[in-house]
């Protein structure tokens, strides 16, 4: 069935209000972006912490309503809520029922990384080639598909280590695609750490899905105090990774190849300085606009 999408081009403090009196309105769904998308102007953010809500300056609010909602009664209440809301910040259009969780798993491919990792979504079977390893991934609402530079440049680099036997901290989670992947490479345990419990909770459960749950550790970063890691990898933002850098130093052994991403192109040589103190070997590999930084902990 269609439906009816109200568009509201509005300013980050004005969110909470705007929203509120969506759902006064009966508003079946509230999503949000960036009102500067697709322009030079556009702002990333990825995964904020547990209670917070990272906004844009300015934000396209969209919320859908029953397709024989009144659009002129639907506009003067929303005036009557909203007196401040000009006519050009309102835009309406109909829009077609879609299954958008098919949709998306039809757009997301088998990828390879490196020279025996391949990704598969959980709708297409892997060829059975003893060659290849697979991780079969639903990524559900956390960060980290594969798709993303900052995903990629990390499992190309696990895909490039000798794993057999080790034991791998991923700090920064998300999906438990690195952690998943350093274990079908051959690690003997892993451990991950994110601060927002529902990428905890997709990472046990594609863990499970792929038969290493077993061995799969999974924590928020309060309670993370494991022994140094044989292997450390941390995909997250440069701002952590600057603020993290003794504790990351701290989590991995004497001579564990180490890498960090979730770098922008510029940001890289900052980190550098800073990891040099406990790291050694360090060397930048680039994909698009995206850094990273691999190397070895100091003996």
């Amino acid at each position: 069935m269609p439906w009816l999408e109200l568009s509201l081009t509005i300013r980050a403090e004005q969110q909470p209000r705007v929203e509120e009196a969506l759902e006064d309105l009966s508003a079946l769904s509230i999503t949000l972006q960036d009102a500067d998308a697709e322009t030079p102007d556009e702002q990333a953010i990825f995964e904020p912490g547990v209670g917070e809500l990272p906004l844009w300056p300015t934000i396209t609010l969209n919320a859908l309503f029953d397709a024989d909602t009144d659009r002129r009664g639907l506009g003067e209440a929303l005036g009557e809520l909203l007196p401040w809301l000009e006519p050009d910040q309102i835009a309406f259009r109909q829009v077609d029922d879609e299954d958008w969780e098919r949709a998306w798993m039809d757009q997301f491919k088998p990828m390879p990384f490196g020279r025996r990792l391949w990704i598969y979504p959980w709708n297409i079977e892997p060829p059975a080639d003893g060659d290849i390893v697979v991780v079969r991934l639903d990524p559900g609402l956390a960060f980290g598909s594969g798709t993303h530079p900052t995903t990629a440049l990390c499992l190309e680099w696990l895909d490039g280590l000798q794993l057999s036997g080790k034991n791998v901290t991923d700090f920064g989670c998300g999906s438990g695609i690195l952690a998943i992947a350093a274990l079908k490479l051959g690690a003997a345990s892993a451990i991950g750490v994110d601060n927002d419990p529902q990428a905890l909770m997709a990472s046990a459960d594609n863990a499970d899905r792929n038969g290493v749950a077993e061995r799969l550790a999974l924590f928020l970063p309060e309670d993370f105090d494991a022994e140094p890691a044989d292997v450390f990898v941390a995909n997250i933002l440069a701002g952590p990774l600057g603020e993290l850098a003794p504790q990351f130093a701290a989590a991995a052994a004497p001579g564990a190849p180490f890498a960090i991403s979730g770098i922008l192109q510029g940001q890289q040589d900052e980190l550098l300085q800073r990891y040099a103190e406990w790291f050694e070997d360090l060397r930048v590999d680039m994909r698009e606009d995206w850094v990273r930084i691999s190397g070895v902990r100091k003996a």
